[in-house]
């Protein structure tokens, strides 16, 4: 920065008198003598930040154009959102909107893409927000955003090579949007309030979200490989809660919860949905996130969680384990029963099969095991029938949803493509059967009151049938026994607790 920019006036005030100063930088603070400010902003060599290209830029760039060609004509406006905060001064974890990270691969805030007509197809422009190094003053006065608080940010110039895309500055996004007035300018709404307010809403605004989720549903082969990875790293966290949980035992499920969540740090971006971490009666709390519990010899943990990998891409795992390592008879029979649920609504995930199959598979093998156990008191056929469905007392979810960047991806889309759609080769789809008995449930026998147990893997509907991504993780109770005793046998780490 050159030695004559001007600097602003200080705030001179009752409140804030001393005229010396060149800013007061909030409550609780000391204000900053100006003579600092000038100090903070010589003399820096500008950080380079390496020459390389996203991993996935060729991927995006196919997407982009896809995302154009179905709305000819038309201007679209893709924001990734902005920072939240979460106390006062301090900020959540940024994660980019799902869309505009398919799209792009940026995970800068505030960012937004366009993507408009062009002659030789549609043209893609992505907006970002300048650096604040040491050539500007919000290097030192921005905690939010200058660089010498939060560290490099790619700006205008490194964002066009890293993501492979033209660039322009974020400051210039209002007066491009609104000279192409309102009618052919579509908007993704609901991620950046201020976007939302450059053109008036248009009809084709909700079908643009609806469109992005339907791209998502069918994984490419680097999605696939993305989520075959985060997988792995979920098997490798599962096992990391295996060997803690003697450590776990007089703790409680926040030492599950804390152990998992470790391997997701550091082997991907974080977890990708919060870990449920359930033990004994908790495990029939279909969303037990609090994780504040005891976790006891003799009783059962279940654990659903993944690991969202560097590139966003998210496992959706779950395994119901005994914490001693030996399930009981009845804990043991509710387990088999689910496992038996679980391998036919696998087995029922093929091409061209309709989405709700495994779901009707698995339902049907529950049904008929609830009314072999006595608790059933409709036979099968009757409660399967749609004005029934009693067995749903104890189950209570859908067996699958579809996975991808988002734990519960293509939200949006439509449900002839979705819940009513057939299965198509590329989708990536849960299993998850499971049953809950209530501790307080009195149509249960005691023997199973408190017991949950939930089994979920992440499926690949390929062209011959399925590919299990998270077959490393037994299944089978007497492999799951086998494989807590294994882990045990080796030399597990000490928590240091």
């Amino acid at each position: 920065m050159s030695d004559d920019v001007e600097i602003p006036e200080p705030d001179v005030s009752e409140e804030h008198p001393i005229s010396e100063y060149w800013v007061w930088e909030g409550p609780h603070r000391q204000p900053s003598p100006r003579a600092l400010y000038e100090h903070l902003n010589k003399e820096w060599a500008i950080p380079a930040i390496p020459n390389e290209v996203h991993p996935a830029a060729t991927h995006s760039a196919t997407r982009r154009r896809h995302a154009g060609e179905m709305f000819v004509g038309k201007t679209l406006v893709v924001p990734t959102g902005n920072l939240k905060v979460r106390a006062n001064d301090t900020d959540f974890r940024f994660r980019p909107g799902t869309d505009f990270f398919y799209l792009t691969g940026c995970e800068e805030p505030d960012a937004v893409l366009v993507i408009s007509p062009g002659v030789d197809g549609p043209r893609s422009t992505l907006y970002v927000p300048p650096r604040r190094d040491a050539s500007t003053y919000a290097f030192y006065s921005d905690a939010r955003y200058g660089e010498l608080w939060v560290g490099v940010r790619r700006g205008v110039d490194e964002a066009a090579v890293y993501y492979a895309v033209d660039t322009a500055p974020l400051e210039d996004l209002e007066k491009d949007l609104v000279a192409l007035g309102g009618t052919d300018v579509v908007t993704l709404r609901g991620v950046d309030p201020e976007v939302d307010t450059f053109n008036e809403p248009n009809k084709f605004d909700d079908e643009l979200a609806t469109a992005l989720s339907e791209m998502r549903l069918v994984k490419d082969d680097f999605e696939i490989a993305q989520l075959q990875e985060a997988v792995d790293f979920t098997v490798k966290g599962f096992e990391d809660v295996v060997r803690a949980l003697p450590e776990a035992v007089g703790r409680g499920e926040r030492v599950v919860e804390g152990v998992f969540n470790l391997r997701a740090r550091v082997e991907g971006n974080d977890v990708g949905y919060g870990t449920i971490a359930a033990s004994g009666p908790h495990a029939t709390t279909l969303h037990w996130m609090v994780n504040d519990g005891a976790v006891r010899k003799g009783e059962l943990l279940l654990l659903d969680a993944g690991v969202e990998g560097h590139n966003l891409y998210t496992a959706d795992v779950t395994r119901t384990m005994p914490i001693n390592g030996t399930f009981s008879p009845a804990q043991r029979r509710v387990y088999e029963l689910v496992f038996a649920a679980q391998t036919a609504g696998i087995e029922a995930v093929r091409p061209g099969a309709p989405f709700v199959a495994p779901y009707e598979a698995a339902m049907k093998v529950l049904a008929e095991g609830l009314y072999e156990m006595g608790i059933l008191r409709e036979t099968p056929e009757v409660s399967l029938r749609r004005d029934r469905q009693l067995h749903r007392r104890y189950t209570l979810h859908r067996t699958s949803h579809m996975l991808g960047l988002d734990v519960h991806d293509c939200d949006h889309a439509r449900n002839e493509f979705y819940l009513e759609g057939e299965l198509q080769v590329g989708y990536v789809l849960t299993v998850e059967p499971g049953l809950y008995f209530q501790a307080n449930d009195l149509t249960v026998p005691e023997a199973y009151r408190g017991i949950g147990v939930r089994i979920e893997d992440d499926i690949l509907v390929t062209e011959t049938g399925a590919r299990n991504l998270s077959a490393a993780l037994p299944r089978d109770p007497d492999d799951v026994e086998a494989w807590m005793a294994r882990l045990w046998r080796e030399s597990p780490p000490r928590l240091g607790l």
